[in-house]
């Protein structure tokens, strides 16, 4: 039995109203399958009610809640699933898999997402002061921690406000830093604040992921990357693989591969200038790490998502 096939937990009675109306909400505002931007800005809202295997995509700092349905999350050889007891935040942009079952228009996935800005969490740190976080090793950047009502109660009041227009930018900066405070005080927190805090550990390893993320079609050097994270590189390596599951090595692969298929189904590159614009200089290379990723070579993959949309 896959995770996604498991019975799910029944919502106390408070919640479920909570959710019945978050979901409300979701489904008003979202006229077709799709994520959707939002006018409070950070707040995006998605509609899904066709079952999708694993497809990988760069996951930035966010927490994801779902109001219906569940989904289930790849990191490395990990998984994870969240559903409208369970959130998902997702610390520090890295590459995932995501796949959803059992949908169906009529019951569609109804889900909202909150952009994480880290520079938020440093600044609400400095204003609180010491929030007697305690501090751990590096962790996952990616974790899965049960719904509170408190915090389904902001996420609520956010969403609510796209019924109030003129109330966002007032209100919607609030509501937004008392989620990220509970999200700092909830018994993961320690992981969103060891990545705000300057020189910890995992503040560097973030140096390096951010660093990785606007320079990943240039050589890797690990050297050079420890340098600019101001650690060793038996530290970065450990603390690294730690964060992301990977290695330095293997997440500038999987972004390399991931930015080919954008430049081919967007940008209508072929499949070799599509490689050598990421870095790669060897096409047969490049083509086997991509059908090892994706499942299948460039040209069959790009047919496919075609005919998919």
């Amino acid at each position: 039995m896959s995770l996604l096939d498991q019975p799910q937990v029944p919502l106390p009675v408070e919640m479920e109203k909570l959710r019945a109306e978050l979901a409300e909400i979701i489904c008003r505002n979202t006229g077709e399958d799709g994520s959707y931007a939002t006018a409070v800005g950070s707040l995006n809202l998605s509609r899904h009610s066709q079952p999708h295997e694993f497809s990988p995509v760069l996951a930035q700092p966010a927490l994801c809640v779902m109001a219906q349905g569940r989904k289930e999350v790849r990191l490395g050889d990990e998984s994870f699933v969240y559903d409208p007891l369970n959130y998902m935040v997702v610390s520090v942009s890295m590459p995932i898999c995501g796949r959803i079952a059992s949908v169906s228009p009529e019951h569609p996935i109804l889900a909202l997402r909150v952009d994480i800005d880290p520079a938020e969490i440093t600044a609400l740190i400095a204003e609180a002061g010491p929030m007697g976080i305690p501090s751990r090793p590096t962790g996952r950047g990616l974790y899965v921690e049960r719904l509170d009502t408190q915090m389904f109660d902001a996420l609520l009041r956010l969403t609510r406000l796209l019924d109030s227009p003129k109330d966002i930018n007032m209100l919607a900066p609030l509501i937004r830093r008392e989620i990220l405070y509970r999200l700092l005080r909830s018994p993961q927190g320690y992981r969103l604040y060891e990545i705000a805090i300057a020189n910890s550990q995992s503040h560097r390893v973030s140096q390096a992921v951010k660093w990785l993320n606007g320079n990943f079609e240039q050589p890797l050097r690990i050297d050079n990357l420890a340098r600019e994270a101001n650690l060793s590189v038996s530290t970065l390596h450990h603390r690294f693989k730690a964060m992301t599951s990977m290695s330095p090595l293997q997440y500038q692969k999987q972004l390399r591969l991931q930015e080919a298929r954008r430049l081919m189904l967007i940008e209508g590159l072929d499949a070799s200038a599509a490689g050598y614009r990421v870095g790669y200089e060897s096409p047969s290379q490049f083509s086997r790490e991509y059908s090892r990723l994706f499942g299948a070579p460039p040209l069959r993959d790009l047919a496919r998502l075609r005919l998919s949309v």
